[in-house]
């Protein structure tokens, strides 16, 4: 019975290392939209990729809007750990986990105002 236990207990960890990866790199590939996005309006590079990064940003707000400001990944995590830790899905350090949607939000609004600035006036 207590070999049982040890296997799902190896289970789960195996699980959840898994979604930690997946996770991290969803959150990579964010950055890399997020970030594009920033640089293409400060260099005034308006171009398909802008829209692209922005329909792929609407996207995620629209989903993180459906799991009640919560990443699904994160969701499916819960059911392998009972961490309190807000980076107990995913790679980061703990701080950025937790204020990851303040400091991203942050950086598109001022994207799309830079934007919106250089349609207005370019």
């Amino acid at each position: 019975m207590e070999q049982i236990r040890q296997q799902d207990v190896y289970l789960r960890k195996q699980k959840l290392l898994l979604i930690k990866v997946v996770h991290t790199l969803v959150w990579v590939f964010y950055n890399v939209v997020i970030f594009y996005l920033l640089y293409a309006v400060i260099t005034n590079r308006i171009d398909k990729w802008v829209w692209i990064c922005l329909g792929l940003i609407v996207l995620e707000g629209l989903v993180l809007l459906v799991f009640n400001k919560m990443c699904p990944i994160t969701v499916v995590a819960r059911r392998y750990s009972d961490s309190t830790k807000d980076n107990f899905d995913i790679f980061l350090p703990n701080w950025l986990a937790r204020y990851n949607k303040e400091i991203y939000t942050t950086i598109v609004l001022i994207s799309v105002l830079i934007l919106a600035y250089r349609l207005v006036l370019g």
